[in-house]
Formats: structure tokens, C-alpha cells, sequence
């Protein structure tokens, strides 16, 4: 064995979230070996007790390779795996990807860790696995399951595979609510930024509920709760799903009036407009863009979505509730964007105007 400390897998382990994970794991006392397609010539996490291995969740030689590595360094044994790796876009459209990574991809994985003693198998999920609630009502655990787009269908069929076919895996399901950064890097509220900034025509129209908001989370916050999990994870009954985010959005009128005011000194109008006009629109603009527009016809059906999240249970079973609120990260956002533009496109991977 490499060393005494307790093992950690950790795939999708150099994204926005797996690569602070990694590191906050390490520090805690743990051995991780993070998995991730992404061969680089250097270890990108320099840490004493962070391996990288690469590891392909589509390719079942990468992955049986990958987990016989991990099975030479740890005898078998791990304290955890917290399966992060995921196939997503923002088009809408479904794609053959959602299955290979997402679907199939973790079924690999638990084919390959039937071989290993392991104390617990987190798998991060997304709260768009439920249908969404009125304004005044927040989503529970218990409540009904409603994917609108293949992204978060994907991962109500990967629960479901977890829990119906590898019935003996001590699971537990994070629905996470949407990530963001000091710098932004959540794409829904970095393209309404980007819009407002830009003073976009499509920044003063909403084709929904101006009332109506999406939980969100900080970065810090989030990998706080998925390290609890791996913290608590003799506590946890097997099959729980844990939702996690900020409790209480903002409603969307809100998060304009907000975002307009610290990047133009003053309220932002958002005025209501038709959904059969708002769809007209995004795909006039859709196509004038070459496809490459954010904002997509399918997404106007949606716009009057209510995502505000009962998290007792993430604070009885976890001790988490959240640290941050996006209502006072904003000022830090928009500042880095006002300050440095160009540095705030570059870092939420969009051309500067």
C-alpha cells in the first residue's frame, strides 16, 4: 500500500469543482487519486498526497486500468469514490455523450469497484432532477422528479442506475444547485452579467415570472458540503439524496436590478415579453449567431422555473447550510468585471466584445 492514510477517488478531478476538492481532501488527511481524461505532462494538482491518473469514462479499458492502478496503491480499500465526471452542454439538445459519459461511464466505474471495499459512493447530481416549485415553496428531496432538458435527465437515469443496479454501493446523492465563482463561472447568471454589461437589447426583456429564481451556490460552499459527505459517510443511510444550494434565490428582477446597478450606477428595466415572441427572438438570434447564441428557444418554456431549495436535511445529516449568497458576491463580481474585462471574459470562456 502507498500509504496509511484513508483513499479517495475523485473523477472529473481537474474541474471547477474536483480540483479544490482534491486539494482540501489531501490537506484533511486523505490520499486521492483523481481521475480525469486530461493527460498532462505535469501532476496539475502539486500536492504530496494527490495522485492524477488518467482515466477516460467512456473507454472500459481506461477505466479497468485505471482502477487496477488504484487497487495496487490501496490494497483495495477506500474510504470513499465522489464521481464528479459528467457530459453536460447548454444547447438543449440531446446528444449520444449524455449516455457514454454519464450513464454508462458510471456504470464502469461500479463494475470496476466490485473489487474494492469501499465505504462510500458519492455521486454528484443537480437540483434540475426536480420539477420545479411555485414562487413561496421550496423543493425537498421527497419531491417529484421532472428533467425539461437531457442534462439533468442524464442524471436521473444515473441515480437510477446507482440505486437499481449496484443495489449492495453505500450511495449517497448530492443535487447540487448551479456553481458559481468570485469571478462568476455559473452560465446562466455570467450571461445575464454579460448582457447587462453589454447593454444587449435582450437584457431588458424576460419572458417569464420576474419573480421567479434559481438557487445557486459558492464554489467554497459546495466543495464544503461534498467533503462533509465524505466526512460523515458512516453516518449516512445508503440512497439519500442531499439537495444543496442557497435556500432562497433571488428573483430574477432582483438579480437584474442588482447587476445593473453596480455595473451602470442605476436600476435595470426588465419588461415581460410573449413567450411566442421571446422564442422567435432567441432563434432569429440563434441563427444570425451561427448556433452559437446562449440563449436557446427550448430555454423560454422555462423561464418562469421556481428552484428555492429546502435544505434541512443537508443541515441535519451534514451541519452545512451556506456560507456565501450570491446577493453579496455580486459586488465582488462585478467589480472584477469592471476592473478587468478582458480577465473576466477570458475566465468565463467568452470573446470580449
Amino acid at each position: 500500500m502507498e500509504n496509511q492514510r484513508p483513499a479517495i477517488i475523485v473523477t472529473g478531478s481537474t474541474g471547477l469543482l474536483g480540483y479544490p476538492l482534491c486539494l482540501k481532501l489531501a490537506d484533511a488527511g486523505y490520499q486521492v487519486y483523481g481521475f480525469d481524461r486530461v493527460g498532462l505532462p505535469e501532476p496539475p494538482k502539486q500536492h504530496e498526497f494527490v495522485r492524477d491518473i488518467e482515466c477516460d469514462m467512456t473507454d472500459s479499458v481506461a477505466v479497468r486500468s485505471a482502477m487496477q492502478k488504484v487497487h495496487q496503491l490501496t490494497g483495495g480499500k477506500l474510504a470513499s469514490v465522489v464521481h464528479m465526471a459528467a457530459y453536460y452542454d447548454f444547447s438543449g439538445q440531446d446528444s449520444d455523450l449524455y449516455e457514454k459519459v454519464t450513464v454508462n461511464g458510471t456504470d464502469r466505474l461500479l463494475n470496476q469497484l466490485e473489487d474494492f471495499e469501499c465505504e462510500q459512493f458519492l455521486f454528484t447530481s443537480t437540483m434540475l432532477v426536480h420539477a420545479p416549485c411555485e414562487v413561496g415553496r421550496r423543493i425537498s428531496e421527497d419531491g417529484p422528479l421532472k428533467a425539461k432538458w437531457p442534462y439533468p435527465q442524464s442524471k436521473i437515469e444515473t441515480e437510477r442506475l446507482i440505486r437499481e443496479g449496484h443495489p449492495n454501493v453505500r450511495s449517497v446523492f448530492l443535487r447540487i444547485a448551479g456553481v458559481y465563482t468570485d469571478f462568476g463561472q455559473q452560465p446562466t447568471i455570467v450571461q445575464q452579467m454579460k448582457r447587462i454589461y453589454e447593454k444587449d437589447p435582450q437584457g431588458w426583456f424576460f419572458p417569464g415570472n420576474r419573480e421567479a429564481g434559481q438557487s445557486a451556490v459558492h464554489l467554497e460552499d459546495a466543495v464544503d458540503a461534498i467533503f462533509r459527505t465524505v466526512e460523515r459517510r458512516d453516518e449516512i443511510e445508503p440512497k439519500t439524496a442531499i439537495l444543496i444550494g442557497e435556500p432562497d434565490p433571488l428573483p430574477y428582477k432582483a438579480l437584474q436590478n442588482l447587476i445593473g446597478k453596480q455595473l451602470h450606477g442605476k436600476e435595470w428595466t426588465t419588461m415581460y415579453i410573449p413567450k411566442p415572441v421571446a422564442k422567435v427572438g432567441a432563434a432569429v438570434s440563434d441563427f444570425a449567431q451561427g448556433g452559437d447564441a446562449f440563449i436557446k428557444p427550448f430555454m423560454v418554456d422555462m423561464a418562469d422555473d421556481h428552484y428555492a431549495l429546502d435544505i434541512s436535511r443537508a443541515k441535519d445529516l451534514l451541519g452545512w447550510e451556506p456560507q456565501h449568497s450570491l446577493s453579496s458576491t455580486l459586488p465582488e463580481i462585478t467589480e472584477l468585471l469592471r476592473s478587468d474585462p478582458e480577465n473576466w471574459y477570458r475566465k468565463n470562456g467568452l470573446s470580449t466584445p
